[in-house]
């Protein structure tokens, strides 16, 4: 046990890729008409094929962790009925990663990307906001999972944020229109919506570094993702919420200069690891 929990607190990755693992085995047991078991074989596939070539062209160490995030997350909010969209999406995701840069870091949410594109350019592809039910326990168990992964990679801010400004905007629309609570109140217990924020948009990688700049983008992500979905009726909202936002990334960090974290440095720093007693974390 002790092994496993050292395991998980090396790296952030480890912890999402064991929940994320859970939620899509979830998936396939609880939703078994919606989450076929070639699904996340194929996205896991297809990914760790990528990443490797990737990785092989540009003369860099293979790391799979980063692709199987990726394929996971994915798999969880895309639909479809064939094996092809999903290879689509996970190569268009990992690809990303390595063509769309700046300043040393790729901008866009991969997962969003190639999920957000497989949709657009794929008639069988589709996001369905109901797919994961609206079951208290499915909810409580996502965001507990969630929580855990985002505490530990110092970002559990941004879920929160996201669903707090997620839910403000769902409860004034309600006022708005003359809806009793109850409406706004079962929109905020979709399962895909609290999938998408724990492991999607909380993506460390993508977001800006500065906390202050971080929680104006969380925010307007979150009122584009809402606008889409609830004023221009698009089953993707989040998604494609997620993705017009996050061009801005690049131009907050440089406005902000906020320094990179060190990720080897925050990992340790729940372990006691010697490089954190030898300094600050």
């Amino acid at each position: 046990m002790k092994r496993l929990a050292a395991i998980l607190s090396a790296d952030p990755r480890h912890a999402q890729i064991l929940a994320l693992a859970g939620l899509v085995a979830l998936g396939a047991w609880r939703f078994g008409f919606e989450m076929p078991a070639w699904r996340p074989g194929v996205a896991l596939a297809t990914a760790l094929a990528v990443q490797w070539a990737v990785a092989r062209a540009i003369a860099r160490p293979f790391d799979p962790r980063s692709a199987a995030v990726t394929a996971l997350s994915l798999t969880m909010l895309l639909r479809t009925d064939a094996a092809w969209p999903v290879a689509i999406a996970a190569a268009l995701a990992i690809g990303s990663k390595a063509v769309l840069r700046v300043d040393g870091r790729h901008i866009a949410n991969p997962a969003a990307l190639g999920l957000g594109l497989t949709v657009l350019l794929v008639d069988g592809a589709w996001v369905a906001p109901g797919q994961w039910g609206t079951a208290g326990w499915l909810v409580v168990f996502a965001a507990g999972a969630g929580a855990a992964v985002t505490h530990g990679a110092r970002r559990l801010e941004v879920p929160l944020l996201y669903l707090a400004a997620w839910a403000a905007l769902a409860f004034a629309r309600a006022a708005w229109l003359g809806d009793p609570p109850a409406i706004p109140l079962h929109q905020m217990s979709s399962g895909a919506l609290v999938v998408f924020a724990f492991f999607m948009i909380s993506d460390p990688m993508t977001a800006p570094r500065d906390r202050r700049a971080r929680a104006l983008w969380v925010c307007l992500a979150a009122a584009a993702g809402f606008a889409l979905q609830h004023l221009w009726i698009v089953d993707a909202g989040p998604v494609f919420g997620l993705l017009a936002v996050c061009w801005l990334t690049p131009l907050l960090d440089r406005l902000t200069a906020a320094p990179a974290p060190d990720w080897r440095r925050l990992a340790t720093a729940t372990t006691g690891d010697r490089p954190c007693r030898d300094r600050p974390c």
